[in-house]
């Protein structure tokens, strides 16, 4: 599976600073544009990750789940 997201980078002094305008709240930060890159994909998918748990325990147990991928 294949995903994009845009991040938003700008340089506070030393360090660099990103943020991610399709998922509200995912920043990351580092002293190089690859690290704090690297932080807010870690971000991202950790929001993600918690979003879908938060949204799967209001599902029926007997609902049939079926995977749709994004190319």
């Amino acid at each position: 599976m294949h995903n994009e997201f845009t991040a938003i980078v700008e340089q506070d002094g030393d360090w660099y600073v990103a943020y991610c305008l399709e998922v509200p709240g995912a920043n990351g930060q580092g002293r190089t544009v690859e690290e704090c890159k690297k932080n807010l994909a870690e971000a991202i998918a950790l929001i993600l990750e918690d979003r879908r748990e938060d949204m799967l325990r209001g599902v029926p147990p007997d609902s049939r789940r079926e995977v749709v991928t994004l190319e």
